[in-house]
């Protein structure tokens, strides 16, 4: 069984050659003789000890500094320091418990008041991830689940629709190369992180789950739609955001956020001419922006039960005029950039 590592920060070699005999049975030990030597041993390696044993006096970096220095880094935070020290407790005891150590063993060293404090935070330390991780587990479990019932929806719209589910797949699949091309190539490449892209293509096939609320007459009709046919159909757009938003409990909860902007902004156009709250430029979530050209791509090269597909090729080249009117100019420099791939998709 893999013993758990103790970092001792100690500048007084004798003190350190004394805690190692009373901790090494039980632990693993890695020594370091001044707070700067603990900081390039922890910046530059895989090493995240289970508790650090830290000297206040010391050489180069003091323990203070090195307290300030591990409770501002998302690598250091989480490991527990107990303060070791000669001086007068009193206020050294008090700043160090204040900056964040989680105890005090002042010396010289009493080895069974050692043993049990180190075994008892370490214990509270491993007892604490072990939590988290399956809080994180469950909440995992939980967000999967979700997130497949929202697509079951969504697919039941397009089966409604009479797609058969083919637009949600198609639509996602053709976000996911589009928004990895922006990610890496364009100028919005800075806003989008790994884990928004991956939000992103899951947020995608939500986006028209307001037309469960569009009477069939008018969804499925074959011909042209009248003007107060299409302002029913534009409806789908702020009710779909108001059934996600019926779900949204928390600005935090970052795919449902997304989830929300793409149902409600994914008909707004680039010069403001759009619906339902005539947005223009980059006041339209750009998760919403990019969605509109996958859309429109999608919906032009598919058979819908009032018009035929068209080709690659006259689909490629409407959105090409859409350009700085329908469409963000960039985002559209970046799909003309992977069209072809579009193609392969159709």
């Amino acid at each position: 069984m893999q013993k758990d590592l103790i970092m001792l920060v100690e500048d007084n070699e004798t003190n350190r050659v004394v805690l190692k005999g009373i901790l090494r049975d039980e632990y693993d030990i890695i020594e370091a003789a001044d707070g700067a030597e603990a900081v390039e041993i922890l910046m530059n390696s895989d090493i995240v000890p289970s508790l650090m044993l830290l000297d206040i006096l010391m050489p180069v970096m003091d323990g203070y500094e090195l307290l300030k220095f591990m409770k501002g880094h998302v690598k250091t935070v989480g490991i527990p320091v107990i303060i070791i020290s000669g001086v007068d407790p009193g206020e050294n005891e008090m700043k160090a418990l204040k900056l964040g150590a989680v105890d005090f063993i002042p010396k010289p060293f009493v080895s069974e008041v050692v043993k049990i404090r180190v075994s008892n935070h370490v214990r509270l330390k491993n007892y604490s991830e072990a939590l988290e991780m399956l809080v994180e587990k469950k909440m995992l479990q939980i967000t999967d689940t979700r997130e497949k019932i929202l697509e079951t929806m969504a697919n039941i719209i397009e089966y409604r629709n009479l797609e058969s589910g083919h637009h949600v797949r198609r639509t996602r699949k053709l976000t996911e190369i589009l928004i990895d091309h922006v990610r890496r190539h364009r100028e919005y490449g800075v806003d989008i992180s790994v884990l928004d892209q991956e939000i992103y293509a899951k947020a995608v096939p939500l986006h028209d789950i307001g037309k469960i609320a569009i009477p069939d007459n008018i969804l499925l009709k074959p011909g042209r739609l009248t003007l107060e046919e299409f302002e029913v159909i534009k409806t789908h757009a702020p009710i779909g955001s108001e059934i996600i938003g019926s779900l949204l409990h928390s600005d935090k909860d970052i795919y449902l956020t997304c989830c929300y902007e793409i149902c409600r902004y994914h008909h707004e156009r680039w010069d403001g001419k759009g619906y339902p709250d005539g947005l223009s430029g980059k006041d339209i979530p750009l998760s919403a922006r990019m969605l509109a050209i996958v859309d429109v791509y999608d919906a032009l090269v598919s058979s819908r039960i009032y018009k035929g597909p068209y080709s690659h090729e006259k689909a490629v080249g409407i959105i090409s005029q859409g350009m700085n009117s329908q469409f963000d100019p960039t985002l559209v420099t970046a799909f003309l950039e992977v069209e072809k791939k579009f193609e392969i998709m159709k």
